[in-house]
């Protein structure tokens, strides 16, 4: 395909836009080039880039007129990047895109009819969705030419067996789709696709691996398929997170809406924005922040986190019918020996012995080599698993 060619990937949020450009060099290997976001959209909108090294290419502030949409901010990313590597040719763009509802259990590059079943999905994720898919049309009302391709966090919780995706609710709902979706899909095939060479003893086993970050779940692996999983028809579900709740009563939802009033629009900010570990220790959504604060509400919320980690790690063992490997990832995940030792302490009864120096120097394998069931660190990759995705689709074809 030629050094020249290149794919960018795109993760367009409420706010944000992260970009990054992957290089094909002569082999038709992907090859990161730059690494970049423009955060505040909107609001106070800043422009940063790094290359491959980490060097920091660009940071400055824009204008609140450069960039109050995300149509906006692609649109900056485009030209910054034209200046940046002057006579790159530009061959596809993939998307990261929250949900694939039902029917899209691989990534789909974007048509007319694609990009319409795509808006209907909204609904089922209104705070991610329309961000997604405002990138992909501002691309193809600049670039049509440009092949997109979308990626779905969902995609790869479609092997679930049908047991894991229900609800007891009256059957009319599963056909409609109210069912158990599963996210952080990309994140999990990465890591799935990278056990063979980084942890190869478990690669064919039975794995949870932890994506613990702002946004945490945990996802249950049987020789690389997801089985099961902790979030459900909305990345609400599961264990708690930076702002979100994770798994809740109904019946609080509904005492919320019919004693205290809350409109639809109220409750949404509070189980998005306002939960989670910020709502509990009232300091910080931030776990690096909670662990350094003397507040007993930060350590009170820690405490929480860990907690139901532990306990869904115990259920999601039991649906493998046992366990093989436990896998940290993503921010907290690859960053906190703390919260991993933690995590790990209240899983000792699974047989999980950790290694405390090699946790703290974040040893790819963090347990005793005598340990039954052995913990990893592997950094995720959703962006490179984007890249790939979007080389199968449009240029390995």
């Amino acid at each position: 395909m030629g050094e020249n060619g290149s794919i960018l990937v795109v993760n367009a949020g409420s706010s944000s836009l992260k970009f990054s450009l992957f290089r094909l060099d002569a082999a038709d290997a992907l090859q990161l080039a730059v690494r970049g976001q423009i955060d505040g959209i909107g609001t106070m909108p800043r422009l940063k880039a790094k290359d491959v090294a980490g060097k920091t290419l660009v940071e400055r502030d824009l204008s609140l007129e450069e960039a109050r949409e995300v149509k906006d901010a692609i649109g900056l990313a485009g030209a910054w990047l034209r200046e940046q590597f002057p006579g790159e040719q530009l061959l596809a763009v993939g998307h990261r895109v929250v949900h694939g509802g039902a029917d899209y259990s691989q990534p789909v590059r974007v048509d007319e009819a694609v990009f319409t079943a795509l808006e209907k999905l909204t609904p089922l994720a209104p705070l991610h969705e329309p961000h997604n898919l405002a990138a992909i049309r501002a691309l193809r009302e600049t670039r049509p030419e440009l092949p997109q391709v979308a990626c779905f966090d969902t995609a790869f919780h479609r092997s679930h067996p049908q047991l894991a995706d229900l609800y007891a609710l009256p059957w009319e709902y599963y056909e409609a789709g109210v069912r158990r979706y599963g996210f952080h899909g990309l994140s999990y095939e990465y890591i799935a696709a990278t056990l063979p060479q980084a942890a190869p003893e478990i690669a064919d086993g039975r794995v949870i691996v932890a994506h613990l970050g702002s946004g945490a779940s945990l996802c249950a692996l049987r020789a690389g398929q997801s089985v099961d999983s902790t979030m459900g028809f909305s990345p609400l579900d599961g264990i708690p997170m930076g702002t979100r709740p994770g798994a809740i009563d109904p019946g609080v939802l509904l005492y919320l809406v019919g004693q205290r009033g809350m409109t639809p629009a109220a409750l949404e900010k509070l189980l998005y924005k306002e939960s989670g570990m910020l709502g509990l220790s009232g300091v910080s959504n931030d776990m690096r922040q909670l662990l350094e604060s003397p507040e007993p509400r930060a350590r009170l919320a820690v405490d929480y986190f860990v907690h139901y980690v532990a306990k869904e790690v115990g259920a999601l063992a039991a649906v493998l019918g046992g366990l093989d490997g436990l896998v940290f990832t993503a921010g907290v995940g690859e960053n906190s020996p703390v919260i991993r030792a933690r995590i790990l302490q209240a899983c000792a009864w699974l047989g999980v012995t950790l290694d405390p120096d090699a946790n703290q120097r974040g040893d790819a394998r963090i347990t005793a080599p005598d340990s039954a069931v052995s913990a990893w660190v592997i950094p995720t990759n959703e962006e490179l698993m984007i890249a790939r995705h979007t080389y199968r689709c449009v240029i390995a074809v």
